[in-house]
């Protein structure tokens, strides 16, 4: 199958959204990719780690939770229960893509997005092979990830998952060990050390893209 590459509407039922989706011809998984608060499809951070995951034979979707007008409304940014419907919506409408052929899908969530990924993991119908969390708000989604927090009816995170952080973003982290601990399933947390809330040292997305490209090509695929 020949390489994919387009930007395109993602119809949902509540919205229509926008994102981009590549796919290479040989893929043997696909990661779907949830920004943070005042982001988009086109963070720049994002974006780095989408390029090392393509080089590593995997495809991409990165795509706008919400849209302009219900992004102008900061509480939209935060409502966590809105983004992970959209983020399982999205992986129901991507599974359906004729240019993916993968069945193996994995999250890879930045800060609240990251929230959103775990809630949408544990999520039966999405199925999810792998997550991979930077700098996430993983606090936000206490209830899906086992310990005091888990939720009655036992919905809780399965796929194996990857919690990166910078070691400079000291509270971000406390919470990230926090929920490590909570976890039961297969688990690493990688400290980025002297690296702050968004990576900007040299070296230090360059190191998120490599950690996450690695967990998603050992977990995504035959």
């Amino acid at each position: 199958m020949a390489d994919t590459s387009l930007v395109t509407d993602i119809p949902l039922e509540d919205a229509t959204l926008e994102g981009e989706l590549v796919v290479p011809g040989s893929a043997s998984g696909l990661v779907v990719f949830a920004h943070g608060s005042g982001s988009s499809r086109h963070s720049p951070r994002n974006n780095v780690v989408a390029e090392t995951v393509r080089e590593r034979g995997l495809g991409t979707l990165l795509f706008d939770l919400l849209t302009e007008p219900e992004d102008r409304d900061r509480e939209n940014r935060f409502d966590i229960p809105l983004l992970t419907a959209r983020l399982v919506a999205t992986t129901a409408w991507v599974r359906d893509h004729p240019a993916v052929e993968t069945d193996s899908i994995g999250y890879f969530g930045s800060s609240t997005g990251a929230a959103a990924a775990l809630r949408a993991a544990a999520r039966s119908e999405t199925s999810i092979d792998a997550v991979v969390s930077r700098g996430g708000r993983v606090d936000l989604a206490s209830e899906v990830v086992g310990g005091e927090g888990a939720r009655e009816d036992g919905g809780t995170v399965d796929a194996p998952t990857l919690l990166v952080v910078g070691g400079e973003d000291e509270s971000v982290l406390a919470v990230n060990r926090e929920v490590y601990d909570a976890l039961s399933c297969e688990r690493e947390l990688q400290v980025v050390e002297g690296a702050g809330h968004l990576f900007e040292g040299e070296g230090e997305l360059e190191a998120v893209a490599d950690h996450a490209a690695d967990w998603f090509a050992t977990h995504l695929g035959p």
